[in-house]
């Protein structure tokens, strides 16, 4: 969510019973207007919260021109000094998709494998040394895996120009009521993959600008989000069940919306069995 409209957008989706203290929501106010400032970024996105054993990740987003290019990620340990990640590579999301159990809050902690696959074992065989993640590797890891499974905005907030750049779209209004309460007016914001698939006749009626992401309604397992109406039917609020603790809000004919994580960084293994 935009770090400018934060302490708005955070009482927005109170809702689940997660958020931050006045404090945090103070310091983080000024602290992101600085990091906008010394990385220069164009926009600056709080992202959310980690919650470890020991401690917490505070995540913050910077966005350059194009909306859809990698976004440079950052993390506080007590939301004043913020320290720049990595960026992530597909090994990265891979080992730590191998990886169970409850964030430390240590950005240097050193993780084992549980799980050796076979590439693990002849680097054990050649070196001597266990295979080992740093936490650090990680965070980074897991907020790419939340972003590309429940990172969402509404149908028509961003448009995709000729040249394949991505923009905020300046004619977005909101959705209507209807519109809002219905998955398919929210897409993934990251490389599409149904879309692809599709036939041309089933691309036909799709405007290329606003409609060049995939779909909320063809998610899998279906049932993996709850739509609800709150704040006296004023906001549309989407829970994902598959990431426990991303919320997203928007409050029709308007162009807030936004998304908050709010967990332990853990992902919904039992899902299937719950629905």
């Amino acid at each position: 969510m935009e770090a400018s409209s934060l302490p708005a957008a955070l009482e927005l989706v109170s809702g689940g019973g997660a958020g931050l203290s006045p404090e945090k929501r103070a310091v983080l106010g000024s602290s992101l207007l600085l990091l906008q400032r010394d990385y220069r970024f164009e926009r600056v996105w709080f992202w959310g919260c980690i919650q470890g054993v020991c401690g917490a990740y505070y995540i913050a987003e910077g966005l350059g021109p194009d909306r859809a290019a990698p976004r440079s990620r950052l993390y506080s340990l007590n939301c004043v000094e913020w320290n720049l990640l990595p960026p992530v590579t597909e090994e990265m999301v891979t080992q730590a998709g191998r990886l169970k159990g409850r964030f430390q809050g240590d950005p240097s902690f050193e993780y084992e494998y549980t799980e050796r696959n076979a590439e693990d074992a002849e680097r054990l065989f050649e070196d001597g040394k266990e295979p080992m993640i740093k936490e650090e590797a990680r965070l980074v890891a897991t907020i790419e895996q939340i972003d590309r499974a429940v990172g969402i905005i509404p149908r028509g907030a961003f448009v995709k120009t000729p040249l394949g750049s991505v923009s905020e779209n300046r004619n977005f209004e909101g959705l209507s009521l209807m519109e809002a309460k219905r998955l398919s007016s929210y897409f993934h914001f990251t490389e599409p993959v149904n879309l692809k698939n599709k036939t041309l006749l089933e691309k036909a009626d799709l405007d290329p600008s606003t409609d060049f992401l995939d779909s909320l309604e063809h998610d899998i397992p279906q049932g993996s989000w709850t739509v609800q109406l709150e704040k006296g039917g004023t906001v549309v609020v989407l829970r994902s069940l598959l990431w426990l603790g991303l919320t997203f809000y928007h409050v029709p004919m308007t162009k807030q919306y936004g998304y908050v994580y709010f967990g332990n960084g853990e992902k919904n293994l039992d899902l299937p069995f719950m629905l």
